[in-house]
């Protein structure tokens, strides 16, 4: 390695080292703590000094390394990391294996009750993603506003079940059907709108739904939003202590863990219905509509393609699932507000999607787990469990920057392709 390229890697390394430093100040650096009602400035300095330190080490030894190998950063490590092969053979038995845990983790030894919310938090946003993998990886439209679907979703069972009276069953419906009209109201403006345009409108109308929900205090709460939700039965017997409930008609002892359990099972359900859905449409000419326009819009209108009605149905369906999720989350919670569909709710989704990869079910399913499951495990690291977040989703776009399961190709020619090569390998051992 010459001079020059060590000086411009000492130089590169110092300037990720002063950013750090000017970010870190405020974050690290100082830090003010609340003691008998009263703020204290505390200085954690060493911690300063050390995450300077990390970020030019690492910044020098990525040049070098860079450098050293005279290529792209991403061949490189692609390199050290070692690849698994057979990784799309394995992805069905895999998702098997993996939905038969869940299906048996609330009666395992280890499961407790905040296990088992951890479990739901977890499939939550396993079906958002789901939801989000339809406009995203299938139909190509980048939403920053998905949060909004939540929102609207969630508050539609709140508003129908305080208003009417109506039970979760009914109202579930409702909420995907009012969320998917929303979806449908946010595809006509963004028709013509394509790539950085298009996430500024979505991630707007987002932001519009929550100032909405939270200016509207007559009809929304307001800031307050909307307390004591009801909450969902089992096929009308509802979770109680006493007659009537459910342990005594089982003739079960009484338990809270009861109805949590029921709401756990009740999100599988919600997001093995979204699986499926998005799975059948996949293969539909409505699926095969969506990936040609992911593709190339313009070759898919010159195929006669409808791009009109496709944008809608993919915000449609996308929506509608949403919608889905927000009526369990306000059932679960009891409690909604529109500080619960902040911009960084959409964020997280849409990270979900991307690492997990885009238009792959169980690459979705894999990247929620290990991202909302992680927050959890850095949870006592408080503000470093961001860096940490952080530095694994730069690793990450790295390592595989189409997410950990990519799957961008068509589907519907697959086994065409096979056949035609395999036609074509007798034909040839033929001659």
């Amino acid at each position: 390695m010459n001079s020059a390229k060590l000086t411009d890697s000492l130089r590169d390394a110092g300037i990720a080292a002063g950013i750090t430093a000017v970010l870190a100040f405020f974050f690290i650096g100082l830090r003010t703590d609340i003691e008998v009602s009263d703020l204290v400035l505390s200085t954690h300095w060493t911690n300063y000094f050390i995450a300077i330190a990390v970020v030019f080490v690492g910044r020098l030894a990525l040049n070098l390394l860079v450098f050293k190998a005279e290529r792209p950063i991403a061949g490189r490590i692609g390199a050290l990391v070692p690849s698994i092969p057979g990784l799309s053979g394995l992805g069905r038995y895999f998702g098997l294996a993996l939905g038969a845990f869940a299906i048996v983790f609330p009666f395992l030894p280890f499961a407790e009750r905040y296990l088992i919310d951890l479990g739901i938090l977890v499939l939550t946003y396993v079906m958002l993603g789901w939801g989000l993998n339809i406009v995203v990886g299938l139909a190509g439209l980048l939403d920053l506003g998905y949060v909004a679907f939540y929102a609207v979703g969630a508050y539609s069972y709140a508003l129908l079940a305080q208003y009417f009276g109506w039970s979760f069953w009914i109202c579930l419906p409702l909420a995907g059907i009012l969320a998917s009209f929303w979806g449908i109201i946010l595809g006509f403006p963004v028709l013509r709108l394509r790539g950085d345009y298009l996430a500024i409108v979505t991630l707007a109308f987002g932001e519009i739904i929550r100032i909405v929900l939270l200016n509207w205090y007559t009809f929304t709460g307001g800031p307050d939003g909307i307390s004591g939700i009801a909450r969902p039965s089992f096929f009308g017997i509802p979770f109680k202590r006493g007659d009537g409930g459910f342990a005594d008609v089982f003739g079960l002892h009484y338990t809270s863990l009861h109805r949590i359990i029921f709401l756990y099972y009740l999100i599988f359900a919600l997001a093995l219905l979204t699986s499926f859905v998005s799975n059948r449409l996949r293969r539909l000419p409505v699926g095969r509509a969506w990936e040609a326009l992911r593709e190339d819009e313009i070759a898919c209108r010159s195929l006669g393609l409808n791009t009109t009605n496709i944008k809608l149905s993919a915000f449609a369906l996308g929506a509608m699932f949403g919608g889905f999720a927000g009526s369990f989350f306000a059932t679960r919670q009891g409690f909604i507000s529109p500080e619960s569909f902040t911009f960084i709710e959409s964020a997280l989704v849409l990270a979900i999607v991307v690492l997990g990869g885009l238009g792959s079910q169980i690459g979705v399913a894999i990247a929620a787990l290990v991202m909302i499951g992680g927050f959890e495990v850095f949870r006592e690291l408080e503000n470093y469990r961001m860096l940490i977040f952080g530095l694994a989703m730069v690793l990450i776009m790295i390592w595989r920057p189409r997410g950990l399961i990519s799957s961008r190709e068509p589907s519907v020619v697959l086994v065409e392709r096979k056949r035609i090569g395999s036609e074509a390998v007798a034909q040839g051992e033929g001659h």
